[in-house]
């Protein structure tokens, strides 16, 4: 990591810069002139790719719009350039498999100077540095490519020697020589990982020659194909995200998909996906989508390569651009999708996963309602559960003035309507991997269970709004619980918020995504800047942003914290608080919550699925904190063996629990599929149960 300068040093550097505005051009020779002697005249560079003309006109727009139009009214300063170059250096070798120390102490004289630079338009820097990179992937593809030929002679799978994969805890090597060893370590684990993922590779030693071939033949050919408008974008991505993750220049040929988020629910599997590093990563999925119906693709898994149909070849998507592998993924109805995954549960193997392509139904993406009933202290409790996917509107329909327009406060209105009818004694609204959607349904919706009052508060650099129910009527008044996720977002978040300021009813699950900020879209010449303008805060003057919801009563957390969310994302914005605005909440409900815990810990300490639950979270936590990885073949070996032995248990454990016979062998599992949902909702039903009870005891109305 790039040392901060002391303030003494800072100030020292400020001072500088004013005889730089007249000395610049002399002292920007000099640093080439240092750079060239240092690091091109051994050999590392060639034919250097050089900024656009036009590439210096949009980077000095897209600094304007950042500094005149983003939330946090940020300066391109030196503390922001130091952050900028740290995050370049990260974005291009996150493995510290490129740079030595040598490099990385050259580039901290550049530390405090890219904004200055960009502000001018002046782009050379990162080029510079960009081509050391291009350079140095080169002859490390070369390197490993000399040792495919003559792996097995050459490389000893008996030797006890490991590896650190917790890239944050790797060191900058201090040589070539040093990242000529790391480069062979790296080459041994991939054959590692092939050999004992054989059911996806072929294990043979031809077969593992070719597909490390391969491999890194596509590699070289996707890396020779770079040319300056990439370069471009990665820098100029590198500025935006110094101001916040969501925050992204858009060059002309991808300013069509505008969110980087690229949701495939039109014809492909239904997963948004974004670049983290050189992988692509699964950030959610389509409720009711392809791939959420498989249950082979969950959020947090990395996407490595892709193949088409059943039987076609998996290309190596490693480092590709996001719309690249999106082409890939997606496809006609009815055909088949091939992805090579690192899975979120166990980061350390691969496996391949196939999924039918199929066009996400708007049917499917509508609210819906089922009705269960359950005996509870000797009675028969009705509960009712609306699922919402979303938070759809028919923008074009609603326009119009069409008073029938389609949406989620208008759908859900209507079922409400019908669980009345059946006399439901508790609802259950579940927003569980719900993204988000129309801000005006969250509130509108929120206004189906309350009088009236403020929703949500807005705030963005010159104002705080609000919106608000003036609505008095209540669709529905009984017990309310809302069941949220990690993968709740957004929309969702602000109707939970609500829900629980003002005390309606209990929020049950998970913490939810985090995701609190608003983003606009502006035209930059022929691009586009995606920017942060707003900050959502909920009633009690509480953000939404990057803690999310926290449940009143908390289930097991499926999806990794630290894999998932806003707070995952390097620079996202803080949570904090705003003026708590005007409302009446209703009677507290800390009493009811208290017992209501009590009551679940209780009875989930007996549940066979909760228990099923909290055992794989374990095993995967734990798997997942390990730093390093064996490059001793016979100890991954056994290794693999012992998480698939753990894997069985856990799994076999909980058949018995259920009556159910236990299977004799690990390869069982893959055809088994547990409802992780299902379970979670049966709890939800119980603590509704409970709910229902003592709202009747403490004689709670609404």
């Amino acid at each position: 990591m790039i040392q901060k300068f002391k303030n003494s040093d800072r100030q020292t550097v400020k001072t500088s810069k004013q005889i730089w505005v007249y000395l610049q051009s002399i002292i920007f020779i000099l640093l080439i002139f240092t750079y060239s002697s240092i690091v091109w005249a051994k050999g590392d560079t060639n034919n250097f790719i050089k900024p656009k003309s036009e590439h210096s006109f949009q980077c000095i727009k897209i600094i304007r719009a950042l500094e005149r139009y983003h939330y946090l009214e940020k300066k391109l300063d030196d503390n922001m350039s130091s952050t900028i170059l740290h995050q370049y250096l990260k974005r291009l070798d996150p493995r510290k498999e490129l740079f030595t120390l040598k490099d990385i102490n050259l580039f901290e004289q550049y530390q405090f100077r890219f904004d200055d630079d960009l502000k001018r338009g002046r782009l050379n820097t990162g080029f510079q540095i960009f081509d050391l990179y291009m350079n140095r992937s080169k002859q490390r593809l070369a390197y490993i490519s000399s040792l495919i030929k003559t792996w097995e002679k050459e490389l000893d799978f008996s030797k006890n020697e490991s590896m650190v994969i917790e890239y944050d805890l790797r060191h900058w090597q201090t040589d070539k020589q040093s990242l000529h060893q790391l480069w062979k370590k790296e080459l041994k684990n991939h054959i590692i990982s092939l050999i004992l993922n054989h059911k996806d590779e072929n294990s043979d030693s031809d077969s593992i020659t070719q597909t490390l071939e391969k491999t890194y033949s596509n590699r070289l050919k996707r890396l020779l194909q770079t040319d300056s408008n990439d370069i471009f974008q990665i820098l100029m991505n590198i500025v935006t995200s110094s101001f916040d993750p969501h925050t992204q220049f858009f060059p002309p040929r991808a300013s069509e998909d505008f969110d980087i988020h690229m949701s495939l629910s039109l014809e492909g599997i239904g997963a948004v996906l974004q670049t983290e590093y050189e992988y692509t990563k699964v950030v959610r999925l389509i409720p009711k989508g392809p791939a959420e119906k498989s249950n082979l693709l969950m959020p947090g898994d990395k996407i490595i390569g892709v193949g088409q149909g059943e039987q076609g070849e998996i290309k190596d998507t490693m480092g590709q651009r996001i719309d690249h592998v999106v082409k890939l993924i997606r496809g006609p109805k009815n055909t088949f999708v091939r992805l090579k995954i690192i899975p979120a549960k166990k980061n350390n193997s691969t496996r391949t996963i196939q999924i039918k392509r199929d066009r996400v139904k708007l049917e499917e993406q509508s609210a819906k309602k089922d009705t269960i009933t359950i005996e509870h202290d000797g009675q028969n409790l009705k509960i009712g559960v609306i699922e919402i996917p979303n938070f759809y509107i028919d923008f074009k329909a609603y326009n119009r003035g069409d008073k029938d327009y389609k949406s989620t406060t208008k759908d859900v209105e209507k079922l409400l309507v019908q669980l009345k009818q059946e006399n439901i004694d508790g609802l259950i609204i579940d927003l569980r991997d719900n993204g988000g959607g129309s801000l005006k349904e969250a509130s509108q919706l929120t206004g189906l269970f309350l009088k009236s009052g403020p929703i949500v508060q807005i705030k963005t650099k010159y104002q705080v709004s609000r919106l608000y129910d003036n609505d008095p009527g209540i669709a529905y008044s009984g017990p309310l619980i809302v069941l949220i996720n990690r993968m709740s977002a957004s929309a969702s978040e602000i109707f939970a918020g609500a829900i629980k300021d003002y005390n309606r009813g209990v929020i049950v699950g998970t913490r939810s995504f985090g995701k609190g900020t608003v983003q606009e879209l502006q035209p930059l010449g022929e691009g586009k800047l995606k920017l942060t303008s707003a900050k959502f805060y909920r009633v009690s003057g509480e953000s939404t942003q990057n803690l999310g919801i926290v449940p009143d009563i908390k289930f097991p957390q499926i999806y990794e914290i630290e894999d998932t969310g806003e707070s995952s994302l390097e620079g996202a914005l803080p949570w904090d608080t705003t003026i708590k605005t005007s409302y009446i909440p209703y009677k507290g409900l800390q009493n009811i919550e208290n017992t209501l815990n009590r009551q679940y810990t209780k009875r989930s300490a007996k549940d066979p699925g909760i228990n099923y639950l909290n055992k794989r979270i374990d095993i995967i936590s734990q798997l997942n904190k390990e730093t390093s990885v064996s490059l001793n073949l016979e100890q991954r070996k056994s290794k693999k063996k012992q998480y698939e032995q753990s894997e069985l248990d856990i799994e076999n454990d909980y058949l018995k629990a259920m009556g159910k016979e236990p299977m004799e062998s690990y390869d069982e599992k893959e055809t088994m599929v547990n409802d992780f949902k299902k379970m979670l909702m049966d709890q939800a039903y119980l603590v509704m149960a409970d709910y229902i009870s003592l709202a009747k005891i403490h004689g709670y109305s609404w």
